[in-house]
C-alpha cells in the first residue's frame, strides 16, 4: 500500500548573522492523526544550490511523513540562487562561479544558517531531528551530529564531498567518535569525489557498528537526481529506501 501524503511547500525568510534567507519548509499537508508535529528533517544541500531536483527531492522526503527544512547555504551570493539558472559572472565559467560560492562559506557559517533555518520552520530547539545532505552537504551532516549530537538522531550523506582535507579538523580526525547512526552512499564511478579521496574518513569509521557505507557500482557524483546526466537509479532508490528506514527507527526509539 502507498502510504505516500499529499506535500506542500512553502519558501520562509529569515535572517543570519551575513543577512537574508530563503529557508525551503515542506510538509505533508494533513496533521499527524495525534496531534503531534511532523519530525523534522534538516536538509544540507548540494553545490548546485535549491534547484526544482531539490524542491522534488524534499517533497519526497515529507511524504514519508517529515517536515524537511532546507536552508538556502548561498544566499551570502543572492537569494535561492542556483548553477542552473544563473549566468556566471564575465570571464568565468559555471564551474568556477559554485566553486566560488562553496569557498564563500565555512563550516560553521553552514551550521548557524541550519540552526536559523530549523528555528524559522518552527522547530523547537530541544526537538530532536535526523539530517541528510549531498555533496558537501555530507559534510554538514557529519559536523552537526558531531556538534548536536544528543539532539541528532541520524544522518545521511549522499555522494559526499570534503569528509577528508588537510585541515586539524578534518572530519575524518574525529569520525570514530561518533555515537549516533551515519548512512553514507557512495558511487565507486565518483569522479568529483572518489572512494579513494574518502579513504581516511571510511577507515575511522568502519569499526563502528551505527555507521552504514555503500557503495554503489556505476554510480557517479550526483546520482540523485533524476533527469540529470549522472541520476542513477539504483544508487538514488537505494539510497533512499535505507536513509528513510534509518530515519524511522531513529525516530521510534
Amino acid at each position: 500500500m502507498d502510504t505516500r501524503r499529499e506535500t506542500i511547500t512553502e519558501i520562509i525568510d529569515t535572517t543570519t548573522d551575513d543577512g537574508a534567507m530563503a529557508v525551503l519548509v515542506t510538509r505533508p499537508v494533513a496533521d499527524r492523526g495525534d496531534g503531534a508535529d511532523w519530525p523534522a528533517v534538516l536538509l544540507f544541500i548540494d553545490a548546485p544550490g535549491i534547484r526544482s531536483a531539490t524542491h522534488e527531492f524534499a517533497s519526497k522526503l515529507a511524504a514519508e511523513g517529515y517536515l524537511v527544512v532546507t536552508p538556502d547555504l548561498h544566499h551570502r551570493q543572492g537569494r535561492l540562487l542556483n548553477a542552473l539558472d544563473t549566468a556566471p559572472p564575465d570571464g568565468t565559467t559555471t564551474q568556477e562561479m559554485v566553486w566560488g560560492w562553496i569557498a564563500a562559506m565555512t563550516d560553521d557559517q553552514i551550521q548557524h544558517d541550519g540552526d536559523q533555518g530549523l528555528t524559522a520552520a518552527g522547530v523547537a530547539p530541544d526537538s530532536p531531528i535526523v539530517t541528510i545532505g549531498f555533496c558537501l552537504g555530507a559534510r554538514a551532516v557529519y559536523r552537526r551530529m558531531m556538534r548536536d549530537g544528543e539532539r541528532v538522531r541520524a544522518g545521511a550523506g549522499w555522494h559526499p564531498s570534503f569528509l577528508v582535507d588537510d585541515a586539524p579538523d578534518s572530519p575524518h580526525l574525529t569520525a570514530a567518535r561518533l555515537t549516533k547512526p551515519l548512512f553514507l552512499g557512495i558511487g565507486d564511478a565518483d569522479q568529483v569525489q572518489s572512494i579513494a579521496m574518502h579513504q581516511r574518513f571510511l577507515d575511522a569509521v568502519d569499526p563502528l557498528d551505527h555507521v552504514r557505507v555503500d557503495i554503489f557500482e556505476g554510480a557517479d557524483h550526483g546520482f540523485t537526481w533524476p533527469g540529470f546526466p549522472n541520476y542513477h537509479q539504483v544508487a538514488s532508490d537505494g539510497c533512499f529506501d535505507t536513509t528513510t528506514a534509518m530515519f524511522a527507527t531513529a525516530f521510534a526509539n
